[in-house]
């Protein structure tokens, strides 16, 4: 039981007096110096160090998107112009394809025209040769038909009557009937 005893003496905490140094008031004046101090020195060094960089790096930042802002500017100005002047060569192309499509159908228009009334001369050229033919072998056929008919009238008259007719006087018989 004695190692027991021994023991358990040597775990105890011992005793301190005046707590919680932070806490101790005769410290006091001692923290409140060094506090300056450390407050004196970190606010110089931000004063001549960290606030200098930060407001250079926030004016640069600033510059840049000033000189960011200008250019998206300069670029949608040239864009827009481009976009204009595309508008203004197409509708320029399509004025020109109109009047070339325009030109080409009044060309081809008149083209068609002319071979029209170059055909229809034609035709009507045939069609009047054709009719001076068509009436001349109609004069013929009635000619040979007639011919035929005195003919006919003839050997008709010599059949049955036994009698010869004159080719004048059959011709003269054959007018007389068909005049009738």
């Amino acid at each position: 039981m004695a190692d027991v005893a021994n023991t358990t003496a040597g775990t105890q905490v011992p005793k301190e007096s005046g707590g919680f140094p932070p806490f101790a008031t005769e410290t006091f004046p001692a923290q409140i110096f060094w506090l300056a101090v450390t407050f004196a020195v970190l606010f110089i060094v931000m004063w001549r160090v960290a606030v200098p960089k930060i407001g250079g790096a926030i004016g640069d930042r600033k510059k840049r998107i000033a000189d960011d802002l200008a250019a998206a500017q300069a670029h949608r100005t040239s864009a827009e112009k481009a976009s204009t002047d595309y508008d203004a060569a197409l509708n320029a192309a399509r004025t020109r394809a109109n009047a070339v499509a325009e030109d080409n159908r009044r060309r081809i228009q008149a083209e068609v025209d002319a071979a029209k009334a170059k055909a229809d001369a034609e035709a009507q050229d045939a069609m009047s040769k054709a009719e001076a033919q068509i009436s001349s072998v109609r004069e013929q056929a009635k000619g040979q038909v007639a011919d035929a008919a005195r003919d006919a009238a003839v050997a008709i008259v010599a059949r049955l009557t036994g009698d010869t007719v004159s080719a004048e006087d059959a011709a003269a018989a054959v007018r007389a009937a068909a005049v009738r």
